[in-house]
């Protein structure tokens, strides 16, 4: 946590404490506050810097999609299609940023490797499975990562 986190959680931990004076009742509700604001701020530690890309095939088979659904900038992506053999130079996206890629074909299935980095240069690689009969989306992914939730 950072370190004003950090002091605010031990100032609302000092005034519960001074609060036992008052009623045990208010140093009870105080400290569930305290708990609730250390949450939240574990919360917000855990979507900071957020790198999280999606590749996605059109519904006509014939366009892929590359999203930046994080909230920061992504660079270097590179996407291979396998077994298309096909390799793409992807642009830097900033936060929901896209790029689209027409295909020279229609394809049924295929795998979309994906090689990235977020602006502290540190390297992901994620893999889609992409197809045009079956729907891959996760009706159980949470809107945002919580608790260091990973896709799989």
């Amino acid at each position: 946590m950072k370190r004003s986190q950090l002091a605010i959680i031990v100032a609302g931990l000092v005034i519960s404490a001074l609060l036992v004076v008052i009623s045990i009742y208010l140093t009870g509700i105080a400290i569930i506050l305290v708990i609730v604001l250390a949450m939240s701020f574990q919360i917000f530690q855990d979507s900071y810097l957020l790198t999280d890309l999606a590749v996605v095939l059109s519904e006509n088979a014939k366009v892929i999609t590359v999203v930046n659904r994080g909230n920061t900038t992504i660079r270097n992506i590179r996407v291979s299609l396998i077994p298309l053999d096909i390799e793409i130079a992807v642009p830097d996206l900033g936060v929901d940023g896209k790029f689209t890629y027409v295909l020279p074909q229609m394809i049924n299935e295929a795998k979309a490797v994906v090689e990235f980095e977020d602006k502290n240069n540190t390297k992901f690689q994620k893999t889609f499975d992409l197809s045009a009969l079956h729907n891959s989306d996760d009706m159980l992914k949470p809107m945002f990562p919580i608790f260091g939730w990973k896709q799989k």
